[in-house]
């Protein structure tokens, strides 16, 4: 009895050896991040950004892919696809985990297909308004709306984009009427607000800070749960009456389904202890973002919320791009 007890152990010492060899050694060869926008651009520089001194931290290189295509699909269906292992990663954000999913049917589930690694960071949206509005501040302004139904508009990046979402959001809290015209990218649509074709926009902070440095738009109020460092003296809409109004255009980190709990803890801590890095933060402010280190649970939470507040405008407001 004896006897068979050890040769079933000396049969199971390879692989065993084998498993606790692989666990250590991870990660043994390059990392590939996949990005599913074009090179360049805001979401880009992210990526590149955290993945060098992410790389640095775990002792191996990061190969950064970009994939851009179907609005993310492309490289969510990738993503969903590879092995499990810790070897393929990608940068989901708002769009591909959050206003895609609430809007329309994708050939991916953003919460079954991926395996949460951690939160990057956010930036708040802005509520802006053309210089020429007879408007001081968020009260003002809603107040302006009811009183001029329907003859005010507001641009957005596109239909069922972040901008859009936000302001259809604003609208649900204040019962306010604007009519909503799409673009085809926050710069088209920061064009006409700028020449009084439209009057408001809900747009990223990065992209409304040289309007606002410019005193060509007046900002009335952030997006998010507390007041971004540089815009100090704006208020959230939050602590303006909008509870939980924290629609952000946020970046994280999501790998297939089924990731061993072992490397997805190895790689959310080697992430966490470079978005502390203050030389990061720096970094990413040129984005207006800030580092907002989770926990894969937190994490996973946190894109199950914002899915869920999306779909939630989409369907109170009747967006649905699949036609």
């Amino acid at each position: 009895m004896k006897r068979r007890h050890l040769l079933r152990a000396a049969a199971l010492s390879p692989l065993a050896w084998l498993t606790g060899a692989h666990a250590q050694a991870f990660p043994s060869k390059p990392i590939r991040y996949i990005v599913p926008v074009a090179a360049g651009g805001g979401s880009d520089m992210v990526g590149r950004t955290v993945t060098e001194r992410w790389g640095q931290a775990l002792k191996q290189t990061f190969v950064v892919e970009n994939q851009s295509g179907g609005g993310g699909a492309i490289a969510c269906q990738t993503t969903a696809r590879a092995a499990p292992d810790g070897y393929t990663l990608m940068q989901g954000y708002v769009a591909t985990h959050g206003t895609s999913p609430a809007t329309r049917k994708l050939p991916y589930d953003a919460i079954k297909d991926f395996t949460p690694v951690g939160m990057i960071g956010a930036t708040p949206n802005v509520l802006v308004v053309n210089a020429s509005l007879p408007v001081n501040d968020l009260r003002g302004f809603v107040a302006y709306l009811k009183a001029n139904p329907a003859r005010l508009s507001y641009g957005s990046a596109g239909q069922g984009s972040l901008t859009h979402l936000t302001m259809e959001l604003f609208k649900l809290q204040t019962g306010a009427f604007v009519v909503h015209i799409p673009y085809r990218g926050i710069a088209p649509a920061f064009t006409d607000l700028l020449g009084g074709q439209t009057q408001a926009m809900f747009p990223g902070l990065a992209a409304a800070m040289p309007h606002i440095r410019s005193g060509r738009v007046r900002p009335l109020a952030v997006t998010g749960l507390v007041r971004h460092p540089l815009m100090k003296d704006l208020p959230t809409l939050d602590e303006s009456g909008f509870k939980g109004f924290d629609a952000q255009q946020w970046y994280g980190v999501m790998g297939p389904a089924g990731m061993p709990p072992a490397i997805v803890k190895q790689l959310n801590d080697a992430l966490a202890s470079v978005l502390q890095a203050p030389d990061l933060r720096e970094k990413l402010s040129v984005e207006a973002i800030e580092p907002m280190p989770m926990m894969p649970e937190a994490f996973g939470r946190f894109v199950a919320l914002d899915i869920d507040r999306w779909t939630r405008v989409a369907r109170e407001r009747n967006i649905q791009l699949d036609s």
